[in-house]
């Protein structure tokens, strides 16, 4: 058998087997998804399922738990869609810029409360909580009423929460977990931040 009819005959099989398999998958639900780890790409990996939406004429509403003190590309481009997309930006930094756990405290209980509003809407396709894993590690959030209000949400509602250090029961609550892995990153080579990459 030539290299070519080798290749014919095992893509056919392998064809086959995901026939098969995707016969016995027909549900659909709104699923809850976490981007962890200390790689790069959470929030971009959310931002690339907005846009999925958005090409589907789904509604999305984002809160940003930590981000706040910059100007984001995300944000700016987002607000051209005001009739898909609602964007709470709502966060005041990291706790070492802002240097005030009260004050820290007090922003992430104000974006869980719009946060919360919009897991309770059915408009909504998708709720992206980028970096909410950050706000509950450091205890600025209590995870009980994420999970209830996770849980509560309408059935066929997606909700993306980012951010290193996920929480176990948020893990064990999922239905698709993401870690991404730090492999090289150029901050450790002393390139700063860039407009396009990180924001």
């Amino acid at each position: 058998m030539t290299d070519d009819a080798e290749h014919t005959a095992k893509m056919a099989r392998i064809k086959d087997a995901r026939d098969r398999m995707m016969a016995t998958k027909s549900g659909e639900k709104g699923l809850v998804i976490v981007h962890t780890g200390k790689g790069k790409g959470k929030s971009s990996s959310a931002f690339g399922m907005v846009m999925r939406c958005l090409g589907h004429g789904m509604r999305v509403g984002i809160v940003q738990f930590i981000k706040g003190a910059w100007t984001t590309g995300e944000a700016t481009f987002l607000q051209r869609f005001p009739g898909l997309v609602t964007i709470r930006t709502m966060g005041e930094g990291f706790t070492w810029e802002t240097q005030d756990r009260a004050r820290d405290i007090a922003a992430a209980g104000r974006a869980w409360a719009v946060a919360a509003e919009m897991l309770s809407d059915p408009s909504y396709r998708l709720i992206v909580l980028d970096e909410i894993n950050v706000a509950l590690r450091y205890e600025y959030l209590s995870l009980e009423p994420v999970l209830v209000a996770l849980a509560a949400r309408p059935a066929l509602q997606h909700a993306v929460l980012t951010g290193r250090n996920a929480p176990q029961a948020l893990i064990d609550a999922a239905d698709l977990v993401s870690e991404m892995t730090l492999i090289k990153h150029p901050f450790r080579a002393g390139i700063k931040a860039q407009a396009g990459v990180e924001f």
